[in-house]
């Protein structure tokens, strides 16, 4: 991946996501040769998927990952993969997680997800609605339109006018 944005098909894309989880029951298991094989193999499942990481770290008992992703894989994908995989080659390689973690599930069920990005939501609902006006043109959002917004030759004001002429 290189460059500010990347590119698909049809889509130019900037996806980031912020990824915290941490080992189940919170042990500190996560040392020396785990953590070290820990940060490689999160490398390797990352370049598997066509996910890029941007930073990491990883603590005794929890893990945080900043990592760049295509748009056809979600938040609940991505943290699968990583969860997942990771703790089943982590508990392979050693033997005294499988001790510890009879369950074969090294890591605790839940995680954090948030987005990362160059602009924030403000930044983008100004660009929305600065946006140049044409005719025909009308905003879309929760709240009902103001007069002058609403569409002057609207479907409802057409029938109204068909029914009337009846």
């Amino acid at each position: 991946m290189g460059g500010r944005y990347e590119t698909g098909a049809h889509t130019v894309y900037d996806i980031k996501y912020h990824f915290v989880w941490k080992t189940k029951y919170g042990y500190g298991v996560l040392n020396g040769d785990v953590a070290l094989r820990t940060r490689q193999i999160l490398r390797e499942i990352c370049a598997e998927n066509g996910l890029q990481i941007v930073s990491g770290n990883v603590r005794s008992n929890h893990i945080h990952l900043l990592v760049a992703g295509p748009t056809n894989m979600s938040p609940a994908q991505i943290a699968q993969y990583l969860k997942g995989k990771s703790s089943h080659r982590l508990q392979r390689e050693f033997r005294e997680l499988q001790k510890r973690y009879w369950g074969q599930h090294l890591w605790a069920r839940g995680y954090f997800c948030a987005t990362v990005g160059a602009v924030n939501e403000e930044m983008v609902k100004k660009y929305i609605e600065n946006q140049a006006k044409e005719e025909g043109d009308f905003k879309v959002w929760d709240i009902e339109p103001k007069a002058e917004e609403k569409p002057k030759n609207s479907l409802g004001g057409l029938i109204r006018k068909l029914v009337s002429g009846l």
